[in-house]
């Protein structure tokens, strides 16, 4: 080969260098081992640093891994493998669809600077080089310790200093919309969803050590996206078993079994104290935020009230709300109850309405996605709130449309997936 041609041959991807750099990243997050091995290399002249699709490929541009030192690599290794491992594609597509994003650069360029951000804030340090250049909270003047979903309406395009868009192309991976190099779903080397799936329960488990040795960002992902599922239905049904298990919930005298004191006066027959089944109301959100399964899942857990009180459906009372409550109905059978609403959340008079009723509940139940006030003093009887799960999507205070979003703690609280 002459002198020329060796001066004109494309670069070759340096995949000693490359694996070289992975296994630096591994020693220095070794919780991370699982997923660093599980990605697999391809050579990309088309990506201008690396960059990673939904199927755990991981693109690597020549030029780039030649002018970059392992040190720096490692880095970047640990970067591109966080977003698969948080999922950022899959919350991406669902960001998406709320926001109404079309796949347009500046739509694809928000997404990848706001999953950045989730990553950045604490993964680099303690034997991890900062790669030169990145995007981080702080560079865009924005809380730290956030998720992908409140940077991305934090982030204003226009108000990005310069110098950062080389580093803004991380690949569908990183935001859910697909890229010209992406090799997709029949290419070669991607991991199926139960491949996936298994190297995220693994790097959990390797996250489950002892506290400290893992930035929050990594616990905080491991505590929610392993929690063990709970037996929901159960632990509604006890909550309200609880509840009414106070004294003086439902209590009435009865001759039908005479008291064990009337021992201690000879023929003076006295009652017994007799435990009544407990008045029920249940206040159903009906607001835009619920789905219509989320609504369907609310009637099956009336149905499993009225059963847990006895059967006596006179028991129980239903009001829908959203922001206005309606009138209190008595349940006849959970299909023929009307839920009515659909506009913004204030439970506040649903509570009111629900208490109003005569006599008054022993119980309030709650079935809502949190995404409303709360009265602020307690009720005057026991409280269970059957959450629907919102397992990203938060609002902070000062934004638009902000509400708390966490039960006060005089209730108990029971998640319902």
């Amino acid at each position: 080969m002459s002198a020329s041609t060796e001066a004109t041959a494309p670069l070759s991807l340096d995949r000693e260098k490359l694996y070289a750099a992975r296994l630096r990243a591994v020693r220095a997050r070794p919780y991370l081992a699982t997923a660093l091995f599980a990605l697999r290399v391809v050579e990309s002249r088309r990506v201008p640093t690396m960059a990673v699709d939904r199927y755990w490929r991981c693109y690597a541009s020549p030029g780039f891994v030649a002018r970059t030192s392992v040190d720096e690599l490692a880095g970047v290794w640990v970067h591109e493998v966080a977003h698969l491992i948080r999922d950022h594609h899959g919350r991406g597509d669902r960001i998406a669809r709320r926001e109404g994003f079309e796949g347009r650069p500046a739509d694809r360029l928000r997404l990848n600077i706001a999953a950045d951000c989730e990553i950045n804030d604490d993964i680099y340090g303690d034997g991890l080089d900062t790669p030169e250049g990145i995007v981080t909270p702080a560079l865009l003047n924005v809380p730290k310790d956030e998720l992908m979903e409140d940077y991305v309406r934090r982030i204003r395009l226009e108000s990005l200093p310069g110098g950062l868009h080389l580093w803004l192309d991380c690949g569908s991976g990183a935001d859910g919309l697909e890229r010209e190099w992406d090799l997709g779903p029949d290419g070669a080397d991607g991991l199926s969803e139960q491949e996936q799936d298994a190297v995220r329960f693994k790097v959990a488990q390797g996250l489950a050590g002892p506290p400290g040795e893992a930035p929050a960002g990594w616990r905080r992902w491991a505590e929610e996206a392993f929690q063990p599922p709970q037996p929901w239905r159960e632990l509604l049904g006890s909550a309200i078993r609880a509840a009414v298990g106070g004294a003086g919930a439902g209590d009435d005298h009865s001759y039908g079994r005479p008291s064990r004191r009337s021992v201690a006066l000879p023929g003076t027959i006295l009652p017994s104290l007799r435990r009544q089944p407990p008045r029920v109301s249940v206040v159903i959100d009906t607001s835009g935020s619920v789905s219509d399964a989320e609504l369907g899942a609310a009637l099956l857990e009336v149905a499993a009230i009225s059963r847990a009180v006895g059967g006596r459906r006179d028991l129980v009372r239903v009001v829908s709300c959203d922001a206005a409550a309606r009138v209190a109905d008595p349940l006849c059978a959970a299909e023929g109850i009307t839920l009515i609403g659909g506009g913004g959340t204030d439970l506040r008079s649903g509570f009111t309405t629900a208490l109003r009723r005569r006599p008054r509940p022993d119980v309030v139940v709650v079935l809502t996605d949190g995404q409303t006030p709360w009265p602020a003093t307690a009720p005057p009887c026991r409280t269970v709130v059957g959450l629907f799960p919102r397992p990203y999507y938060r609002l902070r205070p000062g934004d638009d449309g902000y509400v708390p979003d966490t039960p006060p703690d005089w209730a108990r609280t029971v998640r319902i997936s």
